[in-house]
């Protein structure tokens, strides 16, 4: 199995930078087909790979992330990060070239006064405070196919992380603590001088004003807990294999008043033993007798929403296919839907009396020409 950039998202799907939203959906649909952990048991190789173009189609499938992903690169996907902070950044950085306009701290910059709103905001980790938004998690879930052509509210077992609430997630004994002699309690510490000085989080207390002298005896440092949670979350209607369902906020803890990161569960789809998905049309095979292939009729055949009546026309061929419209997997974008597909199968009764082998040779000579006169290689 090839290696591949994991980098590189478009690498990942196998398609170039300028490739159309189709030509994303379709490459992600065929390697998804090959590499499922379904279809490669046991191959962890083949399940990472699995995992690259989910990921890679999660983002690239979605117009503002990919906007974004194009632009910045994988940074720009990192929790927290903001796009309208980066290019300020980006900005500043090429006004700073040899014979541009020199920065000041009151320079005409809108609202960055600072060298530290400019770097510390570019994460959102704000420099002034010592803020850290907590990183994203993926699970996996299992569900059938009719569920993820109709949507399922289930419930997901998880362990996360959880702040101490000993130590608030600073790792220290409380009862240890005592004021930072770096900040003196403030927090803060000053850097540069002049017009470009200003102020960012201590490094030493992390800008809590405080630091222990001993771990704290919950978590032994750590400033986390494993928890065992139970989740309630709806599966949208539509979800194919790797479809990524976002919980909000389910993820890790943020540190300092930082956000807590999200969940994302990784969506995989068993095979159902009568129907089978391609994109978001289903197909089924319908068995019929001779006489109904022959003649013509209207039969009951089921469908995700429920039993519909199909006309069957006079003289179908076993493998004839019937389209029944909008009967398929809905899209999860749009209000696009599949259709459904039926294959006619025409089964022949078993001659175990002389009374079917005899309707069985009138038919047969109702034929009246070797059928296969014409067939040659």
């Amino acid at each position: 199995m090839a290696a591949t950039d994991s980098t590189d998202l478009y690498a990942a799907l196998g398609v170039k930078r300028d490739a159309s939203p189709d030509a994303i959906r379709k490459a992600y649909r065929k390697l998804a087909r090959r590499y499922h952990p379904d279809v490669n048991p046991g191959n962890k190789e083949a399940e990472e790979r699995f995992k690259q173009i989910s990921h890679a189609n999660d983002i690239l499938s979605d117009p503002q992330k990919r906007k974004v992903y194009d632009e910045f690169g994988m940074e720009g996907l990192q929790a927290g990060f903001d796009p309208e902070r980066a290019r300020a950044y980006s900005e500043w950085t090429q006004r700073r070239q040899p014979g541009a306009e020199t920065f000041t701290s009151r320079g005409g910059f809108g609202r960055y006064e600072n060298f530290e709103d400019i770097f510390g905001d570019l994460f959102g980790a704000g420099g002034r405070s010592g803020a850290q938004p907590g990183a994203d998690m993926e699970a996996s879930l299992e569900i059938g196919l009719l569920d993820a052509v109709r949507g399922v509210s289930t419930q997901v077992t998880i362990d996360r992380p959880e702040l101490c609430k000993t130590c608030n997630g600073s790792g220290g004994d409380p009862r240890s603590e005592t004021v930072c002699p770096e900040c003196k309690g403030s927090g803060h510490v000053q850097m540069g001088k002049g017009p470009v000085a200003f102020q960012r989080a201590c490094p030493r207390c992390g800008g809590r004003g405080r630091i222990a002298s001993a771990a704290c005896p919950t978590c032994n440092g750590r400033g986390e807990t494993m928890q065992h949670e139970r989740l309630n979350i709806h599966i949208p209607a539509g979800v194919d294999n790797g479809s990524r369902v976002r919980v909000a906020g389910k993820g890790t803890p943020g540190r300092d008043g930082g956000p807590p990161g999200d969940l994302y569960i990784v969506v995989r789809v068993r095979p159902h033993p009568l129907l089978e998905r391609r994109d978001n049309d289903l197909y089924l095979d319908v068995p019929v007798t001779v006489g109904e292939a022959a003649l013509g009729a209207t039969i009951t055949v089921p469908t995700p929403d429920g039993d519909v009546r199909a006309k069957i026309p006079p003289g179908s061929q076993s493998g004839k296919r019937l389209r029944l419209r909008g009967r398929g997997a809905p899209a999860l974008k749009g209000k696009e839907r599949g259709d459904l597909y039926l294959r006619v199968m025409v089964q022949v009764p078993a001659n175990d009396n002389e009374r079917v082998r005899e309707a069985i040779r009138t038919i047969d000579s109702a034929y009246g020409q070797d059928l296969r006169s014409g067939l040659r290689l």
